[in-house]
């Protein structure tokens, strides 16, 4: 059974437009209210509920939290308020606080007209597919308003920031500190940005904060991990060892050497995974997706290290990698799961195991990411009406095949519909840019003539 409303993410869209209206968002709040009412019944004494809010700095947020809030306590469930918190904050808190879930107001890395509801179940894990679907059985059915005496009550932590900033550092070695670094950090306008600048402040380093000046409206706006030319032109101005960059709610990260160079998600796991390998301190292998650039794969292997690919999504490399009962995965746009840390992707915890691996291997962040020269990849996206049945066109396989020999081993292809818009992507990988670009557009022309 298909998920009407949840993608890979959560809820998410056009402030305004359904499903992102207050509506919605009261009766999603009572839905997700009588389903965790129903397992606290299922596990426990039967002790209400209790469920977090938290969200970035779009201004939509307070239009957002306020139905929620009305929705949950409807249903029965005692709600906790913390204001604008990194996506991994309430993750942890849900966690800290023994609490049955979480609810994060965030459209990630969308500009500020976008926004979106996600939750987290019991020890700040995503919510199962199962999980998701009972909540959404529970939107078509009536908004019941529970008797007043088991109503739900809301109150304000106050001290969740601080709270989450010590645990952030926590997950760096005690030994070591930051305190030759100077380091940028852009919080994108977004819910890190009364917490990065302090986590790596508080470890020593000389800090130098960007997009921490959030007005509801600027989030990601020209900066942080999807708009990275500001910060690059920062780290050259300021001669700082390295930057930073957050997305808006604070889950993904991008890197930036001395040089002003860019550093993805794919070369950042790579980083964490081989230091840690070095000082025997690697469970298992690797995860990446269907996306991981090749030559990160080839460069664990020929290292020892197993790695094995998931569905796109960090929810679908959090599951291989439980699965495998491994600790470090991601994918190249950012997300990088550190298990042994965290029960999800982390921007800063992230970025601290980086530079843990900076540290322990005495190493700059050019000359370690210098150890593996990514493929050139050619992505080129095709509109493609909705349901066509790509994967059974002889054409297309055909030219597929003819695509495949051509490479002979020395790259990759991938086909994937996206899951926000009507097109599929068309990505070939290979070792020379001029393969790549060459297969890309060969195959992408056999889609446009399938679908036309």
């Amino acid at each position: 059974m298909s998920r009407k409303y949840f993608g890979t993410d959560g809820v998410r869209g056009r402030v305004g437009e359904y499903p992102i209206t207050p509506e919605f968002a009261l009766k999603l709040g009572y839905a997700a209210g009588k389903v965790f009412s129903a397992m606290e019944s299922r596990h426990s004494s039967g002790e209400r509920p209790a469920v977090i809010i938290g969200k970035d700095t779009r201004v939509s947020g307070y239009m957002l939290e306020a139905a929620l809030q009305a929705g949950l306590t409807a249903a029965g469930v005692d709600v906790y308020l913390v204001g604008p918190l990194p996506t991994p904050g309430i993750a942890y808190l849900v966690r800290a606080l023994r609490l049955h879930a979480g609810v994060v107001i965030s459209a990630s890395h969308n500009p500020f007209f976008d926004n979106g509801i996600k939750f987290f179940g019991p020890g700040g894990w995503k919510l199962p597919d199962e999980t998701e679907l009972e909540i959404e059985a529970w939107l078509d059915r009536p908004l019941e308003v529970t008797s007043s005496e088991i109503m739900g009550k809301a109150t304000r932590i106050n001290d969740a920031k601080g709270r989450y900033i010590e645990f952030c550092k926590s997950t760096f070695s005690n030994d070591l500190d930051l305190r030759d670094l100077k380091i940028v950090v852009d919080c994108a306008h977004g819910a890190t940005y009364q917490v990065a600048p302090s986590v790596f402040h508080e470890l020593g380093a000389q800090v130098i904060a960007m997009g921490n000046q959030p007005n509801g409206l600027n989030i990601n706006e020209g900066c942080g991990a999807t708009s990275v030319k500001a910060l690059q032109n920062r780290v050259i101005a300021e001669s700082a060892d390295l930057g930073i960059a957050l997305d808006g709610d604070g889950d993904r990260l991008i890197m930036v050497d001395e040089n002003g160079d860019v550093y993805d998600g794919d070369q950042l796991i790579y980083l964490i995974a081989t230091a840690r390998a070095a000082r025997g301190l690697l469970k298992g292998g690797v995860v990446g997706t269907l996306m991981t650039n090749m030559a990160i794969e080839v460069a664990l292997k020929e290292r020892g290290i197993e790695f094995a690919r998931a569905k796109v999504g960090d929810r679908y490399v959090l599951e291989l990698l439980q699965q495998n009962e491994w600790q470090v995965g991601g994918e190249s746009s950012g997300h990088v799961l550190c298990l042994d840390k965290h029960s999800t992707g982390d921007g800063i915890v992230s970025a601290l195991q980086v530079l843990e691996a900076l540290i322990t291997t005495n190493k700059t962040l050019s000359k370690y990411a210098s150890e593996v020269a990514l493929f050139p990849q050619t992505m080129i996206n095709v509109k493609m009406p909705k349901g066509f049945d790509f994967q059974n066109n002889q054409p297309i396989q055909a030219c597929l095949n003819d695509v495949l020999v051509e490479l002979n081993g020395n790259g990759r292809v991938l086909l994937r519909p996206s899951g926000t818009e009507p097109v599929i992507r068309v990505m070939v990988e290979a070792k020379e840019a001029a393969l790549a670009l060459a297969c890309a557009n060969k195959l992408a022309k056999a889609v446009e003539e399938a679908v036309a």
